[in-house]
């Protein structure tokens, strides 16, 4: 017989292991990023759910989840197996919204709490009249489970009506996918018409790669095709590898065809009666639980290393689109030194204000056309960077992420924190220059702003600026001139790393924010090898 393995130490292997899946993110558009995410959220859902709780508590009652295709019944099959209307069945659809949990009084304590399903939000409602609508407290945007208590359910199993597997409401289908991930047995119901559409038989394939305890009903079958049709369908499980799968039929009946009433108990006597066995009797209850149980914990051994292959694959491409922000950014910066070096400021409205220097132009109007000379060159450097990122990110699928297109463009906010810095370089040159002068023990200093102007054209003007150095040192000395010197261009190199650092980050910040990192493909492998040796 299969039994439960509750040691503390699984189930600690088994809350890292869970912890990991959570951090587990996916947020590159990348191919195999959607299935990643519902892997990890389906994943997620069978640990929260299912398979921590059942561990934890092995005696709790065996959760037997409906689920199904639109219009497949499920709804009246709960109802009729109850024995009275507990679900709201319908021929409009979508019909089940409100998932509904029945179980014996005697069990109510096990799902009234947050045991299983902790996200769902529990309501009781007096028994409502057939044709009496039903107005939850929950439904004004929380996601609800309303837990109904019946005599006829046995003790020891909960019935569960799940919304449509493919209703066209999104969070119904979420929903409902959660909802199986909590199962100990899943009872698929489809119909004689849509026996073999793909919803329901993606759901029997999972359920077969889980080796889950599986149940399935074809529902709505005409007498006169009954045989028929349950034979295909038998041909169809058996060659799926599912023929092992007990299989019930419930014929066509004037009470299913327009979804508001309960069925003859001899049409759901079988099923019903498959059920309280497996409530009532020991080893049947333990080989669904272990089997199911077993099943998710096998299926680790594929998903976890899937999961972690997924973190790989967002990582490699978070680090191309890191490198080439980076290569882009090295690039033009060791372009912008060069041209610096060429003096390559020194052009323009600048290269004017030089050459009328001292004559017509002021110090501080020297300054003012340099300050703005290499704004200028640098928001050409950044602006030429970022169209370098641009094109290496065209080829990046990973790229198409909406939070990398919120980066700031070049030439507004750029070139506002350009300016900023250009001019802070500006006052601290200026601030050595005045301290310099401070150190000169004459009468007649010079002024600090002239001193501050020729600094600034030394460092910025390459060949066409030599007179510039020389007037300096005639000002304030030789050894002056040098010292000023470096020190001016220590700062200036300073603040030219600062502002291409600065959106070199400004860049990668929203790729950043994303948060792709290596860690969580190791981490993976590493819980799920710890959780295998606790096994």
């Amino acid at each position: 017989m299969v039994t439960l393995d509750v040691r503390p130490q699984l189930l600690d292997a088994l809350s890292a292991l869970r912890d990991r899946v959570a951090a587990a993110r996916f947020p590159l558009p990348l191919a195999g990023a959607p299935r990643a995410r519902a892997n990890r959220d389906e994943l997620l859902a069978q640990l929260d759910d299912y398979l921590v709780p059942r561990l934890k508590q092995p005696e709790a009652p065996l959760l037997a989840v409906v689920g199904g295709s639109t219009g497949a019944g499920k709804s009246t099959l709960v109802n009729s197996l109850v024995g009275r209307r507990v679900s709201e069945a319908s021929v409009l659809r979508p019909t089940t919204r409100t998932p509904v949990l029945v179980c014996h009084p005697e069990d109510h304590h096990w799902f009234s709490g947050m045991r299983v399903l902790p996200e769902l939000t529990r309501v009781w409602t007096p028994q409502q009249e057939a044709g009496d609508d039903l107005l939850l407290p929950g439904d004004n945007g929380r996601r609800v489970l309303r837990v109904e208590t019946v005599d006829t359910v046995p003790p020891g199993i909960a019935l569960l009506d799940a919304p449509d597997i493919d209703s066209l409401v999104a969070d119904n289908r979420s929903l409902a996918a959660e909802l199986i991930c909590a199962a100990d047995i899943w009872i698929m119901v489809t119909t004689a018409a849509r026996y073999a559409d793909a919803v329901p038989w993606h759901l029997l394939r999972t359920a077969k790669e889980y080796d889950v305890t599986l149940v399935t009903v074809l529902d709505r079958v005409p007498h006169q095709v009954v045989s028929e049709v349950s034979r295909q369908y038998g041909a169809l499980l058996t060659k799926a590898g599912l023929g092992d799968v007990p299989r019930f039929t419930v014929p066509e009946l004037p009470e299913s065809a327009w979804g508001g009433g309960l069925l003859p108990a001899s049409a759901v006597a079988s099923l019903r009666t498959w059920l309280v066995h497996h409530a009532q009797d020991p080893a049947s209850r333990q080989y669904a639980m272990a089997r199911t149980a077993h099943g998710v914990l096998n299926s680790l051994k594929s998903r976890l290393p899937e999961l972690a292959s997924a973190a790989a694959v967002q990582y490699a491409a978070a680090l191309r689109l890191t490198t080439a922000v980076d290569g882009a950014y090295d690039n033009e910066y060791a372009r912008l030194r060069g041209r610096l070096q060429a003096g390559a400021v020194l052009a323009g409205d600048a290269l004017k204000r030089w050459r009328a220097f001292p004559l017509d132009c002021t110090a501080g109007e020297l300054l003012d056309a340099l300050v703005e000379s290499l704004a200028a060159l640098l928001l050409c450097a950044v602006a030429a960077a970022d169209e370098r990122v641009d094109q290496a990110w065209r080829l990046e699928p990973g790229a198409a992420a909406p939070e990398l297109a919120d980066v700031d463009p070049t030439g507004s906010g750029a070139e506002h924190r350009i300016a900023l810095a250009v001019r802070r370089w500006r006052r601290e040159l200026e601030e050595y220059a005045e301290e310099e002068v401070r150190e000169i023990d004459r009468g007649a200093a010079p002024d600090p702003e002239v001193i501050a102007a020729l600094v600034a054209t030394a460092l910025l003007g390459g060949r066409r600026a030599r007179s510039a150095g020389e007037g300096l040192a005639g000002r304030i000395g030789a050894h002056g001139a040098l010292r000023l010197r470096d020190r001016g261009g220590r700062l200036l190199s300073e603040h030219l790393d600062r502002v291409m650092h600065a959106e070199r980050e400004r860049r990668l910040a929203p790729l950043d924010g994303l948060d792709v990192q290596a860690e969580p493909q190791a981490e993976l492998i590493a819980a799920l090898s710890v959780l295998q040796k606790e096994r």
